[in-house]
């Protein structure tokens, strides 16, 4: 009782903490560069080459439209990482500027690909600060090869690192429908394709909200606070749901508690990695929160294997 009591103080001074830094954060956030209401996108109903380039032309366009305004806006910082997010070589299934950005970039040939790994990133990951996402994507890319695609889904507002709402399952809640929709339209233009959901940090929270709704072989969780969940079985997933942290990582410190309070639950219960969750555990190595996907890691090597379909390939 003890442990609990000295547990649960330790998490409601981690939200003191985050309400206090709020304002700081909030003041930086990007949210705040206005950008134009994205058209329609045409539903993807097979992954041939000319439906795709429609849709990653419709992407384009509507990323430089949002270049226009955030230029007009005195945004310089946002103006050029949408013209490079533009650029020759870069493919966005959807693209969304407001509100601090949404996207789902496409690395690898989707037309071919037998593997499909879909990224979901955490807490802290807007469009000023999305390069790092795509770097891991292309080094997932890489290690897995062969016939494989990645796709970064920034398909929510993930909230800023140091608030409350990296508390709440609030915000996974609200990206649950739209992760579902995605992972429908990969399954629908690439029947054959082996899908794998990558979930880092407050991600894993999303795709717990999500995951009984999902077609896909695995479901990984690294860098996890806790879905929400006390088990897997309470996901209801059909997928192999896997978990992993690095020896390394600074989420091990987090309180695996739900409290339930009067403006909602904070906290995200039991440990991934505990032996009572019941997931099947990979290699994280020494990694830690943000080097899951470092390349040469032992956490990429497992990570790859998974999407692969060979298990936990390990050093």
């Amino acid at each position: 009782m003890a442990s609990r009591s000295r547990t649960s103080r330790a998490l409601l001074t981690a939200l003191v903490t985050a309400s206090v830094a709020l304002p700081v954060s909030g003041a930086a956030r990007p949210a705040a560069v206005p950008a134009p209401v994205p058209a329609p996108a045409v539903p993807l109903r097979a992954a041939d080459p000319a439906s795709l380039d429609a849709r990653y032309a419709a992407g384009r366009r509507d990323m430089w439209a949002a270049r226009e305004v955030a230029a007009r806006h005195g945004d310089a910082r946002r103006a050029a990482t949408l013209a490079d997010m533009a650029g020759p070589g870069r493919s966005f299934l959807m693209f969304d500027g407001r509100d601090g950005g949404r996207g789902a970039e496409v690395l690898g040939d989707l037309s071919r690909a037998e593997r499909v790994a879909v990224l979901v990133p955490g807490a802290g990951v807007d469009l000023d600060h999305y390069a790092r996402v795509r770097r891991d994507a292309e080094a997932l890319l890489a290690e897995v090869g062969g016939a494989s695609a990645v796709v970064v889904w920034l398909g929510y507002r993930p909230p800023a690192l140091l608030s409350t709402a990296a508390l709440t399952p609030a915000r996974a809640q609200e990206a649950a429908p739209a992760l579902r929709a995605l992972v429908r339209e990969l399954g629908t233009a690439r029947p054959g394709a082996r899908v794998s959901l990558l979930c880092h940090s407050y991600g894993s929270v999303v795709c717990a909200r999500a995951a009984s709704a999902l077609a896909v072989a695995d479901i990984v969780l690294y860098g996890s606070p806790g879905t929400g969940a006390d088990r897997v079985g309470s996901l209801r997933a059909t997928a192999t749901v896997r978990a992993g942290r690095g020896r390394e990582d600074w989420i091990a410190g987090v309180p695996h508690l739900a409290l339930p309070l009067p403006f909602g639950t904070v906290g995200f219960g039991t440990d991934p990695v505990a032996t009572e969750f019941g997931a099947a555990l990979f290699d994280a190595g020494d990694c830690g929160h943000s080097g899951y996907l470092r390349p040469g890691s032992v956490s990429l090597r497992s990570i790859a294997g998974i999407v692969a379909g060979i298990g936990d390939r390990r050093a």
